[in-house]
């Protein structure tokens, strides 16, 4: 029996959205075949839900600076908050010019945390 490949949930429209972001940094790479995400070190600092909202993992002080700036909230995710997620607004994914300064602050962010140990075996 053939495999099925595993397809995004995210909105089309929205996946281009977030892959356009993406390739602004080119030390970031796109993961996840259903649920498009970024990490590092085992660390995830950005994703798409399956509505197509994005969220992206900051810093507190960046944090509270663009919950003021986008009037926008936390990320919820099956029902509970991620107290280090911002909901990123549709209008500024849509605007990968001033979104990927925060994407840069999301990586430098991820950059700064302890690595995850890894399950993989040699």
């Amino acid at each position: 029996m053939a495999k099925k490949e595993a397809k995004p949930s995210a909105p089309a429209d929205k996946i281009a959205l977030y892959e356009k972001l993406i390739k602004t940094c080119p030390q970031m790479e796109r993961k996840g075949a259903t649920i498009p995400y970024t990490s590092l070190n085992g660390h995830m600092f950005s994703y798409l839900s399956q509505s197509g909202a994005m969220a992206l993992r900051l810093p507190e002080d960046v944090r509270e600076e663009f919950l003021k700036k986008y009037k926008t909230t936390l990320f919820l995710a099956y029902g509970h908050i991620q107290k280090e997620y911002v909901t990123v607004p549709d209008a500024l994914l849509r605007n990968t010019k001033e979104l990927k300064k925060y994407l840069a602050l999301s990586y430098e962010h991820a950059k700064g945390m302890k690595p995850k140990p890894t399950s993989k075996k040699n």
